[in-house]
């Protein structure tokens, strides 16, 4: 038991809220301390009788039955590896930026929900953090099941097919898709490599909460202004040669693997 306390403090901060959440709200359903129902996301109901707290339960809630159970456990632990992931490497030392990531993805999503009427926002929103990782380790080679191995630059639209698989729904995931390339985008594509404008930038407030910290394992500490770290790239039997303070990711990951 200490192991596992162990390692769940060695999550970083804001990942381990999210995942700890992502565990309480599921399970807080399942056992019927709150009406599941009271869980799910129905815009009639937020917006004639007020109950805002919806879109916020709707983002951590997954039903666990027989038939969801494998899926639940595959997206928790895609939010564990990949918020991990980014949370210590792009945006290491820089919290605040992190988290107004998260709250604009969330906002689109909600936004999205709402209007087409999506009951549950837990995997939209864990895939459009995992598509902002791949993003900025676009060609890194990383494997999944049965030895498949591809650059991450395509890892979202793998997992949409899974997911649609063993789900038999890609809108989830095509809408968690959609949110990470418009945050990337409006934060680094546009007004760096296109020479746009800014039109995303952190809040003041949110560095006065969450300020920025030197250290960590990555070294980028770069403000959200400027262009993120360059790619890496990590070979078949190993991580890629790191120089000037960027971060070794490894070769990735095997779902279901060691």
């Amino acid at each position: 038991m200490s192991d596992i306390g162990e390692w769940f403090r060695s999550i970083p901060l804001i990942t381990r809220y999210w995942f700890a959440a992502s565990i309480a709200v599921p399970f807080i359903g399942k056992l019927g301390l709150i009406d599941f129902r009271n869980l799910m996301l129905f815009s009639e109901l937020v917006f004639s009788r007020f109950q805002i707290w919806r879109p916020v339960t709707a983002t951590f809630y997954f039903p666990i039955t027989p038939n969801t159970g494998f899926l639940y456990l595959v997206n928790l632990y895609f939010l564990y590896h990949y918020s991990t992931r980014l949370e210590t490497g792009a945006f290491d030392g820089r919290p605040a930026d992190y988290v107004f990531m998260l709250l604009f993805n969330w906002i689109c999503i909600v936004i999205t929900g709402l209007l087409m009427d999506m009951r549950l926002l837990m995997i939209p929103m864990i895939m459009s953090v995992l598509y902002v990782w791949a993003q900025f380790n676009k060609d890194m080679i990383v494997s999944f099941w049965f030895g498949t191995r591809f650059k991450a630059h395509y890892l979202p639209w793998v997992i949409l097919a899974f997911n649609f698989i063993i789900g038999g729904s890609f809108v989830n995931e095509l809408t968690g898709n959609l949110v990470g390339h418009l945050y990337f985008f409006l934060m680094f594509k546009y007004p760096m490599d296109l020479g746009g404008r800014s039109f995303l930038s952190t809040p003041e407030f949110l560095y006065r909460f969450f300020p920025n910290r030197r250290g960590g394992v990555s070294g980028f500490g770069a403000p959200p202004s400027r262009r993120p770290a360059p790619q890496e790239h990590a070979g078949g039997g190993g991580g890629g040669g790191g120089g000037g303070g960027r971060h070794n990711w490894g070769q990735g990951f095997r779902l279901g693997g060691e």
